[in-house]
């Protein structure tokens, strides 16, 4: 499995993927991701960016990294969905060090994931990479059946773990 960032050869591979995952995972998107055009406008994109996991031919995760604007431009939303069937095998954790990585170079201090309470598994995965949570949000999603869920919001400032690495040596850890 690779982490690539998104170019014109996987652009239809990702939109097979979209169509693939389970629509309760579309909340995950900032975008109607399924619309025409979407994934080929965002070919040209240099801002946001969007990279694939790709096992083989076949893209089985997602991850797009959002820089926020105004007072907050130093801080960016990171997005990632990953295939069912490749979950806890350690795709998600590639994509989110690859989108840490990436907040990185767009110049960010700070990246923020969204994540369900009842995703237990992803929550503790992104504290593993040094998220931490900052707020709950109280029956802030409403799911397909109209039932609401509550939402953590984890944030991890980046430049500063970066600049402690750098300090240890260990900037390549992450690469």
């Amino acid at each position: 499995m690779d982490v690539r960032p998104l170019s014109r050869e996987l652009a239809a591979p990702l939109e097979d993927f979209f169509r693939r995952v389970p629509e309760s995972d579309h909340n995950s998107f900032a975008e109607d991701v399924l619309a025409p055009g979407v994934v080929q406008g965002w070919l040209g994109e240099t801002r946001p960016r969007r990279a694939v996991a790709i096992d083989g031919d076949t893209v089985v995760g997602y991850v797009a990294v959002l820089p926020l604007v105004g007072w907050s431009s130093h801080v960016g939303s990171l997005r990632i969905v990953v295939d069912p069937d490749t979950r806890g095998k350690g795709v998600g954790r590639a994509l989110a060090r690859h989108g840490l990585l990436a907040g990185l170079e767009l110049g960010l201090s700070k990246m923020v994931v969204e994540v369900v309470v009842d995703a237990v598994p992803a929550i503790g995965m992104f504290e593993s990479l040094g998220f931490e949570p900052e707020a709950l949000l109280r029956d802030h999603v409403r799911d397909k059946s109209g039932e609401l869920h509550d939402l953590v919001v984890l944030a991890h400032l980046v430049e500063g773990t970066w600049s402690g690495m750098a300090t240890a040596g260990l900037e390549d850890a992450l690469a």
